[in-house]
């Protein structure tokens, strides 16, 4: 990414907001159950997140043979201790009473399922590494000899122009990096080679692993699921720096108000309750922030 550590993660969680939003409406996209700091001995001091993704007419027209498309929900947990993360994703479906059947396990494992009728051993979970570099590091996770045996790695540019069926599915950028220059900051356009003389740059290490059980399609299930997590990680990186001259000279408490206000939206819009104590909260939230701020996340 041509960006610092520092800006990349303001750029980051600008672009999760705006993302959320634009995949939201009555029906699908994200609902914010809980937000809050952590601090823990292994990634020290932290945002935790947990989401309930409900996504589902972009699964594959095959996989909803096996399942319906309304039980294909991915309760999502994360510790976004910058710059290291560890995500973890779990597929339920939700009880007549609208309630999640889960319980809270080890913090690092995530979640374990109760009672679930679909995909109940499915596992997949995201650690990010993000350094100053070029992409040149080796082994940044710290696998052993059988992991490292086991590990196929992929470079993702986001200067490539390069799409599929999960790329249709994921989203619709359409930024053209070997033209693109930033307003704000004077970077790109993006031409081959640029990761060599650019500056800033840093990259995103993301150790990617799932667990799909089942025979006859669990094989096939693992594929689509990293096929859909590259095209996501090729979406959002578009994102991040296609969407520069709207995030930077952003501040980290300008951005945490956005959030605030990103979450009850969310809430809102897929008609759950929000996090806050009542609607009138939610509204003093909004009001704490420059109406330029606002019409950013909300929107551009």
């Amino acid at each position: 990414m041509p960006v610092s550590l520092k800006e990349y993660q303001i750029a980051q969680m600008y672009m999760v907001m705006k993302m959320q939003q634009q995949s939201t409406n009555g029906a699908e996209g994200v609902e914010v159950l809980e937000n809050k700091p952590f601090q823990d001995d292994v990634f020290g001091k932290g945002q935790y997140t947990s989401k309930v993704y409900r996504l589902q007419s972009k699964a594959p027209a095959w996989l909803t043979t096996i399942a319906p498309k309304d039980a294909l929900i991915m309760q999502e947990e994360a510790w976004n201790a910058y710059p290291r993360c560890k995500t973890g994703l779990q597929t339920h479906v939700l009880d007549i009473s609208g309630k999640c059947l889960v319980s809270c396990d080890s913090m690092l494992i995530g979640l374990t399922l109760l009672q679930c009728p679909y995909f109940t051993k499915f596992c997949l979970t995201i650690e990010t590494v993000h350094r100053a570099d070029n992409g040149t590091s080796e082994n940044v996770h710290c696998l052993n000899e059988e992991q490292l045996a086991a590990r196929q790695v992929e470079v993702i540019d986001i200067a490539s122009t390069t799409t599929d069926y999960w790329s249709y599915a994921i989203g619709s950028s359409n930024f053209d990096f070997s033209k693109f220059k930033s307003a704000k900051t004077g970077r790109g356009p993006l031409l081959d080679g640029w990761q060599d003389n650019c500056n800033p740059v840093m990259t995103a290490y993301k150790l990617v692993t799932v667990d799909a059980p089942y025979w006859g399609f669990g094989y096939r299930l693992e594929q689509a699921l990293l096929a859909g997590e590259r095209a996501l990680f090729m979406e959002s990186h578009w994102n991040c720096f296609g969407w520069i001259d709207e995030w930077f000279g952003m501040t980290m408490q300008q951005i945490r108000e956005l959030e605030e206000q990103g979450d009850c939206l969310l809430n809102e819009t897929i008609s759950k309750p929000i996090l806050m104590t009542d609607a009138e909260d939610c509204e003093q939230s909004f009001s704490r922030n420059s109406e330029r701020h606002v019409q950013q996340v909300v929107h551009t």
